[in-house]
């Protein structure tokens, strides 16, 4: 997932996916360091160290990152090796979570997959024309290179969206919410509570939908923001305002990121997860079943002592006679 700001622009959006979050534009984000917040029971919250972290996607109490080299991270609750057994490689561009399941796309175009397979959520189709990637509570969606869906495991009650003009796709626990070229939403599943009743409009550039609790919200070419579904905790109570880049949704909970780069989260607060930590040197977003995490960047000094402290290593194991071979 590689992120930008792409003001005024609609381009690309590598998958909008059930439990992350879109920047207007793209999908990934400048390489920074992680915070995480809310229920803490099996770890998801103890994030690893290391400021190289460029996109993030949170399942049921795991996350996961995408690291600039190219290569994944994952901690929290191991469903099936969800968060342990990580595919090998640094050609990775994009990873989703789902419940217990797990997609990532290679810089080719194909998937892996690892997770829990009982619906068989995790026999990805062949090839390596797929550009954006999703996945529900017990299935996976992808957006394939002529514009079309595809979908498998438990979707023998998920009709796909018809047609080869999409741009970006989210899944709902058991609805597929998909962005068209022209701005507007569809939507296809058992419409409970009516996910599948998306906003009118051809003015959409983003959108994010939640894995558990059905509600998704979208992001307007104003930077204004749209909400619908599930709202027993006030997570379609969308904030007002125009200045927003970036949209989450997890459980029962919603998250925005802001211009400035300070975060803004509504819904259910049970655990913390609402309580968003404070700063303007965020620059991704993701949400969890009852837990979040985001991408901030270090304060230029930081990064700068962050820089030296390599070089300073590098030059005492060049003196030393220290190598990375050895």
């Amino acid at each position: 997932m590689r992120r930008s700001t792409g003001r005024g622009e609609r381009r690309m959006a590598v998958g909008a996916i059930a439990l992350s979050a879109w920047l207007v534009g793209g999908s990934v984000s400048q390489a920074g360091l992680l915070r995480a917040w809310g229920e803490n029971d099996h770890n998801q919250c103890c994030v690893p160290e290391g400021n190289d972290f460029v996109d993030i996607a949170c399942g049921w109490k795991y996350t996961l990152a995408l690291k600039a080299d190219g290569s994944l991270a994952g901690w929290g609750a191991d469903w099936a090796g969800v968060s342990d057994a990580l595919p090998e490689g640094n050609d990775f561009v994009d990873v989703a979570a789902g419940y217990e399941h797990a997609i990532a796309l290679k810089q080719d175009g194909s998937l892996v997959a690892w997770g829990s397979n009982a619906s068989h959520q995790c026999d990805i189709p062949a090839g390596s024309g797929f550009r954006a990637i999703a996945c529900g509570n017990y299935y996976s969606v992808a957006l394939c290179s002529d514009g079309s869906l595809t979908a498998w495991g438990e979707v023998a009650f998920l009709p796909i969206p018809p047609g080869n003009d999409f741009v970006a796709v989210a899944a709902g626990a058991f609805d597929i919410v998909a962005l068209r070229a022209d701005g507007s939403l569809v939507a296809t599943g058992n419409n409970n509570p009516r996910l599948a009743d998306v906003p009118e409009g051809s003015d959409f550039v983003a959108i994010a939908a939640s894995v558990g609790a059905s509600h998704g919200l979208a992001l307007r070419t104003d930077r204004s923001l749209a909400a619908w579904g599930r709202n027993f905790e006030g997570q379609c109570e969308i904030p007002a305002g125009s200045d927003f880049t970036a949209i989450a949704a997890g459980g029962d909970i919603s998250m925005a990121l802001r211009e400035d780069g300070s975060l803004v989260a509504w819904g259910a607060n049970g655990h913390g997860q609402c309580d968003v930590p404070c700063g303007t040197r965020f620059v991704a977003i993701a949400c969890g079943t009852s837990h979040a995490t985001a991408i901030e960047v270090p304060e230029p000094a930081t990064l700068w002592l962050l820089t030296a402290g390599a070089l300073v290593g590098l030059l005492v194991r060049r003196r030393t006679g220290i190598s990375r071979s050895r």
